[in-house]
């Protein structure tokens, strides 16, 4: 006997459920780990540098659909990684960004496109403050 596959309505559910944990943590998080926030807005930033745009919400609204998939396997990929090396916070910030990316999908539920304005919001808040603390310099 094999294990059916989950429907797309029973993973969008517990997809839901993880995304509302992100978001509640997110919001502890930002007013306790500025190491964590940090990580985030790096990452952030050097995505949306590397697509050309200011930030992540602009950086998001420019993806491909090749993009899309292949930056969610490098989020799976390196936030494994990190997770077996023990480093907590860089797995922390690449599953914010993976949350937000995947939301971005799934907007027609009102839910889940509230959550995605509100942590993107927090992530291009991380992406200003470490811009503002290192400043773009032209030759």
């Amino acid at each position: 006997m094999t294990a059916e596959a989950p429907t797309t309505e029973v993973r969008n559910a517990e997809f839901k459920q993880r995304f509302a944990a992100v978001l509640a943590d997110v919001q502890k998080t930002g007013a306790e780990d500025g190491e964590a926030l940090a990580l985030i807005g790096h990452l952030a930033n050097d995505l949306a540098t590397s697509l050309q745009q200011p930030n992540w919400s602009k950086a998001k609204s420019v993806i491909t659909t090749q993009t899309y998939n292949d930056l969610l396997k490098v989020f799976e990929q390196r936030g494994n990684e990190y997770h077996q090396a023990g480093k907590s916070k860089h797995a922390y910030a690449i599953q914010a960004l993976a949350m937000s990316l995947i939301a971005g999908t799934m907007r027609a539920d009102q839910q889940m496109a509230q959550g995605e304005k509100f942590l993107d919001a927090v992530i291009d808040r991380s992406v200003a403050v470490y811009q503002s603390l290192n400043p773009v310099k032209l030759n």
